[in-house]
């Protein structure tokens, strides 16, 4: 229950930001533009805060938080007078009509490089990409990609961190091959592997676009010893302590293989087994029911502990900060590589090279936000980034509803010198309600199949 308030609670700010940021772009360029605007309402339905400035204009929070909307004067839907006529939104230019509508994911854009430059300013700990472990019969293992080197560019992406790695992989989904080019932990050259990925099956629902390939990052040694035991988990419940070094489970030796033990433990659900334990130099041998949880569509036997690990290399280990103007240059950059490979996406959603099981929705995002959150205010400001970034870009589709069937209509008018008929816009908004509808139900199915 904690979880759910914590997740719902960061997804709530979240989406209070960016829809803040969003509607503030066009409230920002339809002033500067000269229309007067009545209102400013972040969140739907019932006000539950109001205040006017000395414009005119009412600015709302309203109950619901899933959206927002800046209410311009307009001809067509509102009695305007002869003094006022000039500050209507459809009495503008064209081009300044474009210029309010494409302000709102603009604004977006230009959040997410606010956010990436805050992340990269405050320095984002990371992990270079090292191979520890190739999976037998995977598909990086008929590349023969070496274990202990370093990923330095994944089809010609640069790859500081897993992150990078796993949005080159992302944005190669489709692609018959992928190029790896790493640095070999015993030379001092960079070497390049081609991949086969024309049978590649990748089911981001099941897992990484990296366990996918067969790679397995590198990970610091863990022993068969365990370091934590959760308060009131079943371990705690049937005697295990801190410091127990796991023997045996049932007949099976551990061997002081502390995965031997988390595999074996989790075929166990509301299971009794035995676990040989060495406490102070004697064995132990304890009945233990780990609990019953769901875990990728499978139910597993959970204990409530953690292993003793050894410290990470420290050269594996470093910080993504620059100073105030490489920062600038990075977050720029990032925020570009991020809208390319949005409408990439979208591209192979349509052509079928990926599945629409991959949408994710309101679930997904809330879950998203408190994890990052979870994780400290620099994951949370890219999380930010990332979510504003997709929020300008699903607003720039052309579906009529949205800013980018705006932008479609006006678009046409502007090469015609004839708006779009009335009728042929009705027809527009109500095919445009009926994808997106459908698009959100698709979405939401998604997220709750993952629950």
């Amino acid at each position: 229950m904690i979880e759910f308030i914590w997740n719902l609670a960061s997804f709530v700010v979240a989406l209070g930001i960016l829809i803040t940021v969003h509607e503030y772009g066009h409230f920002w360029v339809a002033r500067k533009n000269g229309v007067q605007v009545e209102r400013f309402s972040i969140g739907f339905g019932k006000a539950i805060w109001r205040k006017y400035d000395r414009h005119g204009t009412e600015f709302v929070i309203a109950m619901i938080p899933l959206g927002g909307y800046v209410k311009m004067l307009d001809s067509r839907v509102d009695d305007v007078t002869e003094d006022n006529k000039n500050s209507t939104f459809d009495g503008k230019s064209v081009s300044q009509r474009i210029a309010i509508i494409a302000a709102g994911p603009f604004a977006n854009f230009a959040f997410a490089i606010f956010a990436f430059y805050l992340m990269f300013l405050i320095g984002v700990p990371s992990v270079k990409p090292i191979i520890g472990e190739v999976s037998a019969g995977s598909i990086a293992a008929k590349a023969k990609l070496p274990i202990n080197s370093e990923i330095i560019e994944v089809s010609g992406n640069r790859t500081r961190d897993w992150q990078d790695v796993n949005l080159a992989l992302v944005g190669a989904i489709g692609d018959k091959e992928v190029t790896f080019l790493v640095k070999r932990a015993d030379s001092s050259s960079n070497q390049k592997f081609t991949l086969d990925t024309e049978d590649w099956a990748f089911s981001p629902e099941k897992e990484s676009s990296i366990a996918s390939l067969g790679l397995v990052p590198f990970r610091a040694k863990v022993e068969a010893k365990l370091a934590v035991v959760a308060k009131d988990s079943p371990a705690e419940l049937y005697g295990l302590s801190v410091g127990d070094e796991l023997l045996a489970l049932d007949e099976i030796k551990i061997n002081g293989q502390w995965q031997t033990f988390s595999d074996e433990i989790k075929r166990y659900p509301d299971q009794s087994v035995k676990v040989t334990v060495l406490r102070d130099g004697s064995e132990l041998v304890l009945n233990v029911i780990p609990e019953a949880k769901k875990y990728k569509d499978k139910v597993v036997g959970y204990l409530g502990v953690q292993p003793v690990s050894q410290p990470y290399p420290k050269e594996y280990l470093f910080d993504q900060a620059y100073g105030p103007i490489d920062a600038l240059e990075q977050s720029a950059i990032r925020t570009w590589n991020l809208v390319v490979l949005s409408f990439d996406m979208i591209g192979k959603l349509i052509t079928g090279d990926v599945s629409v099981k991959n949408l994710s929705g309101p679930i997904s995002i809330a879950q998203g936000a408190g994890n990052s959150a979870d994780y400290g205010f620099v994951y949370f400001l890219g999380f930010l980034a990332l979510i504003s970034i997709n929020l300008g870009i699903i607003n720039l589709l052309p579906l009529p509803v949205l800013d980018g069937g705006h932008l479609f209509y006006y678009f046409i008018e502007l090469l015609t010198g004839k708006p779009v008929p009335e009728k042929i816009q009705e027809i527009g908004f109500k095919f445009g309600t009926i994808a997106l509808l459908s698009l959100m139900s698709i979405a939401i199915f998604n997220d709750l199949s993952r629950l």
